[in-house]
């Protein structure tokens, strides 16, 4: 089950939990209230057959999937990679992983420009939505493996900050002035 937090500001590795201290943990109504984010928990025993994920890809139209190893033995060019994805971006769609095993952290923006981190581990699926910045990191296991959805054909572009003038930037922060009640759940 994933947990979320305000991190700290500490720029030790980048692996480690960084909890404040004292440690704030943010629910799960809460992270969504705050930056849009999504959960769901799914059977990644099953994954194929689990009715939330089918459900989750017929309403939001997910017609392309394909799957993601990363760690040292498996990711090409890996320092690199990990350094990519740890530099705040953004896309002009929505990032959804179904983790299917080992873990690791996504870290998303807040209203206040607080960094939330969000631990992820077998079985959940998040959907962080277009606009906002946020990054990606591997926990200290250094391993995860997940389920990419995109609607059409992938457009995994990100976009680094500064990106404030990008309409999908502009939509977000419309939508998270709202707290996000015309998104609401699928």
């Amino acid at each position: 089950m994933v947990k979320a937090w305000l991190m700290d500001n500490e720029t030790t590795d980048q692996r480690l939990e960084h909890h404040r201290n004292p440690p704030a943990f943010v629910e799960l109504d809460e992270l969504f209230k705050r930056t849009g984010v999504e959960y769901f928990l799914i059977n990644a025993d099953n994954y194929q057959n689990d009715k939330v994920l089918q459900d989750l890809r017929k309403q939001r139209n997910y017609s392309y999937e394909d799957e993601i190893t990363c760690s040292e033995k498996c990711l090409p060019d890996y320092a690199n990679k990990l350094k990519s994805f740890f530099t705040e971006h953004l896309h002009t769609d929505e990032e959804i992983r179904l983790v299917l095993d080992g873990s690791g952290y996504f870290d998303v923006r807040d209203n206040e420009e607080n960094w939330i981190r969000i631990a992820v581990s077998k079985g959940d699926l998040i959907i962080i939505p277009a606009g906002i910045y946020h990054r990606f990191t591997l926990d200290s296991n250094n391993y995860v493996t997940a389920k990419r959805y995109f609607v059409g054909e992938p457009v995994w572009l990100p976009y680094n900050r500064p990106a404030d003038d990008m309409d999908c930037r502009k939509k977000y922060l419309k939508h998270q002035s709202e707290g996000f009640v015309n998104l609401g759940k699928a």
